[in-house]
């Protein structure tokens, strides 16, 4: 047992109470949170054993990708849970095309909420550590009336709280409210997450890249050469190689990266050219994290916190980890992005 035995209802309670404005409004939406990932959580460890939560419902969700039995699960759960808090005026999901919004009386709530149910949920069958992830604006619509788009096409700068729940050997939930970041692991034994990670600071050395290099060819030749660097190859490579880790649930490595420093990149190619990751779901949450934990987040050449979101559903190419890194890409991008790759000139060559 830790020396202090501190709850997550109790510290986010204690951050509160440094706000004498607050009315406890948004503690409230939290514990709402905490409640919905403690039963997803309880799913989850399930989903070897039940086959209504296995496997796929034969749907494609808004993303054009197919739909798992849980990832429904989750976005129903969350959904059902945040539409009747009367904290919420309305939500948005990664796996809903519209708004969502609640009953007439969360008409005066003050904050909206975009969730990703369940990140990296093609690995439940594997059985790889999935998660969740919110992000918690206010709302900037006139109160009393419906949630309005306005709400949710705010930049990532604007989040009140972001925060994940990583769903593995055991189950943690990281958030931020802007004072830091804090990590809270889940003790089965008493059913409530407890402070295990407070403080949270990405570290300074950067050992570890994360990519799909199976998208090596289509990458422009400033991220080519970027992870050349990376592993130590090329005119420009590292005096000491970094280690490749790539699970392909963003929330799990994410967390590994932030623990033991690292970047991790969805870069824009030819087949996805906005690239792949969600500005609102998973960008702009991460990001949020990531700057208060003494990281960076970017699209390659601006901020991430500081993209003017557009739809409600975009994606961005996204880099984030430590800050010199991170800049270090975008110095790759800026140098050698328009040239020819290996590949390019090839073909040129046998035209």
């Amino acid at each position: 047992m830790p020396q202090e035995f501190i709850t997550i209802g109790r510290f986010i309670g204690i951050e509160g109470r440094k706000f004498p404005q607050a009315t406890g409004e948004f503690t409230a939406l939290m514990d709402e949170i905490v409640l919905t990932s403690k039963v997803i959580s309880r799913e989850v460890k399930k989903a070897g054993l039940i086959d209504d939560i296995s496997g796929f419902t034969g749907e494609m969700n808004v993303q054009g990708e197919q739909v798992r039995k849980l990832d429904i699960y989750a976005n129903d759960l969350f959904k059902h849970i945040l539409k009747y808090s009367g904290h919420v005026c309305a939500m948005a999901s990664e796996e809903d095309e519209d708004l969502i919004l609640g009953p007439t009386y969360t008409n005066s709530g003050k904050y909206v909420v975009l969730l990703d149910p369940l990140d990296g949920s093609s690995n439940i069958d594997a059985n790889v550590s999935i998660g969740s992830i919110f992000a918690i604006y206010r709302r900037v619509s006139n109160p009393g009336g419906p949630g309005a788009m306005e709400d949710f096409l705010q930049p990532g700068k604007n989040i009140v709280a972001a925060g994940y729940v990583l769903y593995g050997s055991s189950t943690m939930m990281v958030y931020s409210a802007g004072n830091g970041v804090h990590g809270f692991t889940l003790d089965p034994s008493v059913g409530t997450f407890i402070l295990s990670h407070p403080n949270l600071k990405i570290p300074d050395k950067c050992g570890i890249y994360s990519v799909n290099e199976g998208n090596y060819h289509k990458w422009s030749r400033g991220v080519q050469l970027y992870i050349d660097h990376c592993k130590g190859i090329g005119p420009e490579a590292r005096e000491k190689p970094m280690s490749a880790r790539y699970i392909g649930s963003m929330v799990a490595d994410f967390h590994r990266n932030l623990l033991y420093g690292g970047i991790f990149l969805y870069p824009a190619h030819k087949g996805a050219p906005d690239g792949k990751l969600r500005l609102m779901y998973e960008a702009n949450p991460m990001a949020f994290l990531l700057d208060k934990a003494g990281g960076f987040a970017s699209n390659g050449s601006i901020p991430i916190l500081d993209v003017e979101p557009k739809a409600l559903h975009q994606r961005v190419p996204l880099f984030m980890g430590n800050r010199q890194e991170v800049e270090t890409v975008e110095r790759f991008l800026r140098e050698h992005d328009g040239e020819e790759t290996p590949l390019e000139k090839e073909k040129s060559k046998s035209k």
